[in-house]
């Protein structure tokens, strides 16, 4: 059984690694054009792309990682089963999972690589992609603003912008938060555009259609509702501003229970935040599923061409996704809770594999 375990892992490694490489390169290859746009309109120097470049690798293994077992498991296992290998194995009275059982035990050792690879290096990577970026390409108050993220850079405000387009804004939310502990006032726009003050560290803002927390003048604790079409803003740089706010893909589980808690300190809903907290955790373990899925998928296919066996990884690659980014969609937008949306995903392919795997052990 090692001389046999031992040939299956190494049918697996090579293709692995072959597989690994080439998607990490491809969608490299693809941020060339958005590097482009950096050094074009960012300012950013051509001598400093490279570590701009290279600070894409970690980002991209945490989803070519999954990727490339799923591929790799796949073409292994359709070659051994169309040269009858696999028939030639289970006829020597080896049951199927002795065969999966050293694919699990892999599963389970990339599926802590990733948990490592998504706790602590593509965080940091994320951050100093965004500080090298911002030290470089950005020397206005207008760089602190970007999308999905919550925004700390201003002073007594933290805004949270779904979209920006120039100096276009969408569904725009400003929350102020009040001393001895009262509400938090928050300010709602579907609209807005923004302004740099020349020659200061402040902002411009004019929002519209939207709703903001006025204070009741009979009970200053309490706020009611005005609608607005146009409401006029000035934002101040925080002096404290340093490398800017980390968005929840550049904090670490730790960080984001911390910035949890001090969300709901403020009465402002931590759903993104827990929802990035699952999602770091389900997509660690993604390895481990496509691994689960591949074996039984490649040997009941029985095809030898590495051709359909890519595509065929590819397309169960891009359903996981989809349900990925449905799950996120519903864990923010739902009652639901994060913890039970985002491991919809890994329950589904789960279920899929244990199917495949129990159609396979009775043919």
């Amino acid at each position: 059984m090692r001389i046999l375990r031992s040939y299956i892992l190494k049918e697996c490694i090579l293709p692995f690694f072959l597989a690994l490489a080439v998607l990490t390169c491809i969608f490299l290859l693809g941020n060339l054009i958005q590097l482009a746009n950096l050094v074009i309109n960012k300012g950013v120097k051509i001598t400093m792309m490279g570590k701009v470049f290279l600070l894409y690798i970690p980002l991209l293994l945490g989803y070519t990682l999954p990727l490339a077992c799923l591929i790799s498991i796949i073409l292994a296992f359709s070659r051994l089963s169309a040269d009858n290998e696999i028939l030639a194995i289970r006829t020597s009275g080896i049951h199927t999972k002795k065969i999966l059982f050293p694919l699990m035990i892999l599963g389970v050792v990339i599926s802590l690589i990733s948990i490592i690879l998504n706790e602590k290096i593509i965080p940091f990577a994320h951050y100093e992609q965004r500080r090298v970026l911002k030290q470089l390409g950005a020397s206005n108050p207008t760089a602190l603003l970007e999308a999905g993220i919550f925004i700390h850079s201003f002073k007594n405000q933290i805004l949270f912008i779904h979209k920006i387009e120039d100096n276009k804004l969408y569904n725009v939310t400003i929350y102020q938060p009040q001393p001895n502990d009262r509400p938090t006032r928050t300010i709602i726009a579907k609209r807005g555009e923004f302004t740099p003050i020349p020659g200061e560290n402040k902002i411009k803002i004019k929002l519209m259609d939207g709703t903001s927390d006025e204070i009741d003048p009979r009970t200053p604790d309490n706020f009611y509702k005005l609608n607005f079409k146009n409401y006029f803003m000035t934002l101040d740089i925080s002096k404290e501003e340093g490398e800017g706010s980390k968005k929840p893909k550049s904090m670490t589980l730790k960080e984001l229970t911390q910035e949890r808690e001090r969300l709901q300190s403020l009465f402002i809903d931590p759903r993104r935040i827990d929802t990035e907290y699952h999602r770091k955790i389900t997509w660690s373990f993604a390895s481990f599923f496509f691994i689960l899925l591949g074996f039984p998928m490649a040997v009941i296919t029985h095809r030898r061409e590495r051709t359909i066996n890519v595509a065929l990884a590819m397309g169960c690659a891009v359903v996981y996704y989809l349900l990925s980014l449905g799950a996120e969609a519903i864990s923010i937008q739902t009652s639901i809770p994060p913890m039970l949306a985002m491991w919809v995903p890994n329950v589904i392919a789960g279920i899929v594999a244990i199917f495949l795997n129990y159609k396979l052990a009775r043919t």
